[in-house]
């Protein structure tokens, strides 16, 4: 039995990567229709309706749940729309008074987002939960935070016309990604006109009229049509019984689980967002997978963490796997950097202003390529396909051995023969 309160699919078909990934989509063609020009183009005066965009996102999103619950009632899984809490370890308490005995329990409450600390003004702040139902396109938008969800929406909003302002906290945006990748990124975000305050927070949100006055802990104030809080996302595991069933929570605040995503109660499991792990669709999709091995599979499966290739759907684009510079510096005894910054043919007949990024780490003793790191279109799409090899234990003589395919910006993962620097780990004092 699947128990879901709202709608079947989770974060990220519901009201995260799918509807995001929709409107980064519908972001990028104020862009494509400017570049269009250098290639003979004309093309003539476009506009753009946000609820045209919206309602079709709504569309495709109604579609895919649709899909969703078509396989799971083909694969016999009974679908009760309503919340569900533990009562004990074996007895799940439905909303409307039934009772259900279960021989196992998995705990897929994914996670909520959070705010921070509580500021004057707080209720008028949206999170991405509210962004993708916004009435209408605003015209002046501030973003709190400096992670995936931040940034990626920031993208979107000045994408689609929107004037946007990042404020983030720490030294600089994208914290635990390469520090390369981290500067790449602002930079050319400040291109497209996003203006990135970091070092600093909001300090408190008052109305005026239609808008709001944004305080920011500088003491200097910015307006705002909408203020969106992307300050991180807390695992779900408040008011479901977890606590009286005695499941344990982690220090990260998560269903503390052991490498076969079981808790200290041997029957009820956890998987995905609400364990706190490594916060990611496919993570959670594959962890499900090694519990259904697991547990009824007769194999015990642990899901190896170690390589897992991300993306950044910002502008531009980031796709990383592996380690940053900083952790193969820290982890091996000598660390060799290859990296090469361009302009992108594309943009040579369009005259954008804008440069590739692509980075590897190698683990200089052995060789083996430890880390792939790529900002510029078609990052993600690059970066999945060199997961494969990180994965693999492939060597840089491997990637130089590989044939390169032209013109195209990836060639550059196996033209790289320079190093651009090379560092011996310091030993600890």
């Amino acid at each position: 039995m699947l128990a879901e309160e709202y709608r079947v699919g989770g974060t990220c078909v519901i009201r995260g990567c799918v509807p995001k990934k929709l409107l980064v989509y519908a972001s990028r063609f104020r862009a494509e229709f400017e570049d269009a020009a250098g290639y003979g183009w004309t093309v003539p005066q476009s506009s753009f309706d946000w609820s045209t965009l919206i309602a079709n996102k709504d569309k495709e999103i109604n579609r895919l749940e649709a899909a969703y619950i078509a396989t799971l009632q083909k694969a016999g899984v009974s679908i009760v729309k309503t919340r569900a809490v533990i009562a004990d370890p074996h007895v799940i308490q439905l909303a409307d008074g039934k009772r259900v005995r279960a021989q196992y329990i998995l705990v897929a409450t994914g996670g909520t987002p959070t705010y921070g600390d509580p500021i004057p003004g707080i209720e008028h702040a949206i999170s991405s939960n509210e962004a993708f139902h916004l009435p209408e396109l605003p015209k002046h938008v501030v973003v709190q935070g400096g992670g995936y969800i931040a940034i990626e929406f920031a993208g979107i909003f000045a994408g689609l016309g929107s004037q946007v302002t990042v404020v983030y906290r720490g030294e600089n945006i994208l914290r635990g990604f390469d520090d390369d990748v981290r500067a790449h990124v602002r930079m050319d975000m400040e291109k497209r006109g996003i203006k990135v305050i970091v070092g600093c927070k909001v300090a408190a949100i008052e109305r005026t009229e239609k808008r709001f006055s944004v305080l920011f802990t500088s003491g200097n104030r910015a307006t705002a049509d909408c203020v969106m809080f992307a300050t991180g996302r807390a695992p779900n595991v408040n008011k479901i019984g977890l606590k009286e069933a005695g499941v344990a929570i982690a220090k990260n605040g998560g269903v503390a689980v052991d490498e076969y995503s079981c808790s200290n109660v041997a029957n009820i499991y956890a998987i995905g967002d609400v364990t706190n792990r490594v916060n990611l669709t496919p993570v959670a999709i594959r962890e499900g997978h090694a519990f259904a091995d697991t547990v009824f599979g007769g194999r015990k499966v642990a899901v190896d963490l170690t390589h897992v290739p991300t993306a950044v759907f910002s502008d531009p684009e980031v796709g990383a796997v592996g380690f940053t510079e900083a952790q193969a510096r820290a982890r091996f005894a000598r660390t060799d950097i290859y990296k090469a910054m361009f302009r992108p043919l594309k943009a040579t007949l369009s005259g954008r202003d804008t440069t590739v990024l692509i980075k590897l780490v190698v683990d200089g003793s052995t060789d083996r390529v430890v880390g792939c790191h790529v900002v510029g279109e078609g990052a993600a799409e690059m970066v999945q396909v060199a997961a494969i090899a990180v994965t693999m234990g492939a060597k840089k003589a491997d990637f130089d051995a590989t044939m390169a395919l032209h013109p195209t910006t990836a060639e550059e993962l196996v033209t790289m023969r320079q190093k651009s620097a090379s560092y011996a780990r310091e030993a600890a004092e």
